[in-house]
């Protein structure tokens, strides 16, 4: 199944249109495997959409979020990095090397359902990463 038939339907389904840049960035989101940064996708979504701009990469990736296409990730540095949506976990990130640690959702699974017990509010979504020191970095290495 190409990602045109993947993901149109799921836009259409919410009132909007494939255009040529959505389709190109859930491409390389799609196919990426990991979380990239607004830059990395825009240098490799030109190949199928040679007249994109970094400001229509920057609108779709918050588009595609709010549309629940696109999972948005602090870096810890202030900016984002994105993953295409579908596989629900979260991060653990050394603040101090920059390694990273998948956590998966089921894991903190009785912390959502808790929240929403507590708080009334029904939780649609949610991609957290956790911040702290890696066990080499405890250790100085």
């Amino acid at each position: 199944m190409s990602c045109a038939e993947k993901y149109t339907p799921q836009l259409r389904a919410r009132g909007y249109r494939m255009t040529p840049q959505r389709l190109a960035i859930l491409h390389v989101l799609h196919h990426s495997g990991r979380h990239l940064s607004p830059i990395e996708i825009y240098e490799q979504a030109r190949a199928d959409a040679p007249s994109l701009t970094e400001t229509t990469v920057y609108r779709t990736l918050e588009f595609l979020a709010e549309n629940g296409l696109a999972h948005p990730a602090p870096l810890g540095n202030g900016h984002l990095a994105y993953q295409i949506a579908g596989h629900n976990h979260h991060h653990l990130k050394c603040r101090n090397c920059g390694s990273e640690m998948e956590v998966e959702h089921s894991t903190l699974e009785k912390l959502y359902r808790q929240l929403e017990i507590e708080s009334g509010y029904r939780l649609t979504s949610g991609h957290i990463t956790f911040f702290g020191l890696c066990p080499n970095c405890q250790k100085g290495k």
